[in-house]
């Protein structure tokens, strides 16, 4: 273990290293330039690779190519380069392959404001792809939880054979501030569960866990990796059966592993009256907002979900007092994660607070916009 002061973009790199990350794959692209950047320098000393593609469609179907191949691989971007990582996420999505993907937020629609803010992303990486799936996302507030929710990432994807993202943003990516580094036994590293026989192996013949071993390229296995709906053997198989069958599989085999997959905090909630919702940077200055209330007497508390989906809705209604009758989602778009509270919290009145800046709100900001429901 050692401390540094470092951006969030940094603490992604080396969390990535720590994870196992071998095989790299980007494109530049504002706020996310900087971890290819770093990872140039670092990954190769590592015994890793690091490309510069054409695209970002190259990029996401090189890093499938390299899990494929038995490597740990990442590729990050940021709103216009996700877009175009969309069919190669569904074909992640269906071949059951471990890929992280970073998508640092900023300004759109389309190329919007390269150099701000937002987070109007949150639909974007649950729905990316056409199809029914579930693709687990983090979301960070901090350098320390970009580093540790990268970890996460890794194991996310590898534990569960899925694609995984990491949803960061420009606040978080060029903020610097104190960071804890791991070596590899300080923290828990994940490895992706391989098959212990050749005889009669079958790429998608779950276990019980619904989860398949992968065996790769290169290790004496039949191996086939098909993007059409398929059986076990990963032929295509157009029948109703097997297709209600691997959808049913690959949503439940992430909806099982809901404990592992979900993580929230919570603040000030044991006697609140009012509930903040907020996620990733917002979070900090609702945070701040928070405490502003209590100073005037309002008892507010506040839920960070770090987990943007799937969300534990349980475990959200159950983690707040009786005693709140009023939850405020304060967000960096128009309303996203407004919806999802609206259906948990369905006894209670829930607002939408949207804070729409290109730069990380202010308390006033947050107050202001929290008052008109207070």
């Amino acid at each position: 273990m050692r401390k540094t002061f470092a951006s969030g973009n940094m603490a992604i790199a080396e969390a990535a290293i720590v994870a196992g990350l071998k095989f790299y794959a980007g494109y530049p692209i504002t706020p996310s330039s900087e971890i290819m950047e770093y990872l140039a320098e670092r990954l190769p000393g590592q015994g890793g690779i690091v490309i510069q593609m054409e695209d970002e469609i190259a990029s996401i179907n090189a890093i499938i190519g390299a899990s494929w191949a038995g490597a740990k691989a990442m590729t990050a971007t940021s709103g216009p380069g996700l877009s175009l990582m969309a069919e190669g996420l569904g074909l992640a999505v269906m071949s059951e392959t471990p890929i992280v993907v970073v998508d640092v937020m900023r300004a759109g629609p389309s190329t919007g404001v390269p150099t701000k803010t937002t987070q109007a992303d949150v639909f974007q990486v649950r729905w990316l792809t056409h199809g029914d799936y579930i693709i687990p996302s983090y979301i960070p507030w901090s350098v320390q939880e970009a580093y540790d929710l990268t970890i996460k990432a890794f194991n996310t994807a590898e534990k569960l054979r899925t694609p995984v993202i990491l949803l960061s943003d420009a606040v978080i990516a060029h903020l610097w501030e104190p960071l804890v580094i791991y070596e590899r036994g300080e923290v828990e590293i994940i490895e992706r569960k391989k098959p212990t026989s050749k005889d009669n192996y079958k790429p998608y013949m779950p276990g019980d866990d619904l989860i398949p071993p992968m065996a790769c390229f290169g290790e004496s296995y039949n191996v086939l990796v098909e993007s059409l709906t398929h059986d076990e053997r990963g032929y295509y198989a157009p029948t109703n059966m097997y297709h209600k069958n691997t959808v049913l599989r690959l949503m439940l085999k992430i909806v099982k592993n809901i404990n592992y997959v979900y993580e929230q905090e919570t603040y000030m909630v044991d006697d609140a009256e009012v509930l903040l919702v907020s996620y990733g940077s917002t979070a900090r200055t609702v945070y701040a907002a928070i405490r502003e209330l209590r100073r005037r007497g309002v008892k507010a508390g506040m839920l960070r979900p770090k987990t943007l989906w799937p969300l534990d809705e349980e475990r959200i209604y159950n983690s707040v007092s009786s005693r709140i009758d009023r939850v405020i989602v304060v967000e960096n778009n128009m309303g996203k994660l407004f919806l999802d509270m609206k259906r948990i919290f369905r006894d209670r009145e829930v607002y939408s607070a949207p804070v729409v800046s290109l730069e990380l709100p202010t308390v006033k900001e947050v107050i202001e916009v929290v008052e008109q429901w207070l």
